[in-house]
């Protein structure tokens, strides 16, 4: 009985969590701007909304943008993580300690103040607060301390004599950072990327703040079309680019899921 109240438990919260986005795939299938059961059975189930999305070339534009910037972001960001964790694994004493809790302070810090601080600093800096390049930079404060949370446990379960084994044995400290440290923490890597990624896909306020005039990413596009929804034809073809979006993260998690448990059972 206990075991059976436990599993109910776990199955309520997982229905509470992910019913909202089990519902916003099922929309997807139903062109209609009413989300209801009642327009579901009346106009029926069909891809219209798929089709609406891919032939919309302003809203794929956007898409190809926000992906594009993504990318842009978490690449740079796994270099700086990647490098930042080895030297805050590999620095001794204080100093470690002071740029580890360093690192930190975005990920607990509210977005909107990062934003602010962001939009005063180019303001002064630069005498220009919204700019692509300030988007970029923005998007790499909130992203590059994850990569860097994703990579330090790895780190720690790595075996601290091989970097030294290698250079022993005559590697270069470059040569053993890329042919023995960099395999043992790939995982971790792999992990930050990903999440680098979901992160920039996702952000809206440091977006909103930092962007430059005529340009969208996908969430201040989505917001921006939910504030004038009776006038934008758009908003339910939306709902398609959602599911696509939640379906692809799944099969990247899994993936990653896949690839984690073959390379541990090596």
């Amino acid at each position: 009985m206990k075991k059976f109240f436990q599993i109910f438990y776990i199955a309520l919260i997982l229905l509470f969590i992910y019913a909202p986005i089990f519902t916003l795939v099922l929309y997807s299938f139903v062109d209609s701007p009413v989300v209801s059961i009642r327009q579901a059975f009346e106009i029926g189930f069909s891809f219209d909304l798929y089709v609406k999305l891919f032939n919309d070339a302003s809203l794929m534009k956007i898409v190809w943008d926000t992906l594009f910037l993504a990318l842009l972001v978490a690449v740079l960001a796994t270099l700086l993580g990647t490098l930042g964790a080895i030297g805050i694994f590999y620095s001794k004493g204080k100093f470690g300690k002071g740029v580890s809790a360093a690192s930190r302070i975005p990920v607990i810090n509210a977005e909107i103040v990062t934003a602010v601080a962001l939009v005063l600093l180019f303001a002064f800096v630069f005498k220009e607060s919204r700019s692509y390049f300030a988007m970029v930079i923005g998007h790499l404060v909130i992203t590059t301390p994850f990569v860097v949370l994703s990579i330090i446990p790895k780190l720690k379960q790595m075996d601290s004599n091989l970097y030294e084994a290698a250079l022993d044995l005559g590697a270069s400290p470059f040569g053993a950072l890329v042919k023995v440290v960099i395999p043992e923490i790939l995982s971790g890597i792999l992990s930050g990327f990903m999440l680098a990624i979901t992160l920039s896909l996702d952000d809206y306020i440091i977006s909103a703040y930092t962007k430059p005039a005529g340009f969208d990413t996908i969430s201040t596009y989505v917001y921006g079309a939910m504030a004038k929804s009776n006038a934008n034809s758009s908003l339910p073809a939306l709902r398609a680019l959602s599911a696509i979006i939640f379906v692809v993260i799944i099969l990247v998690v899994v993936g990653k899921n896949i690839y984690s448990r073959r390379r541990e059972s090596k």
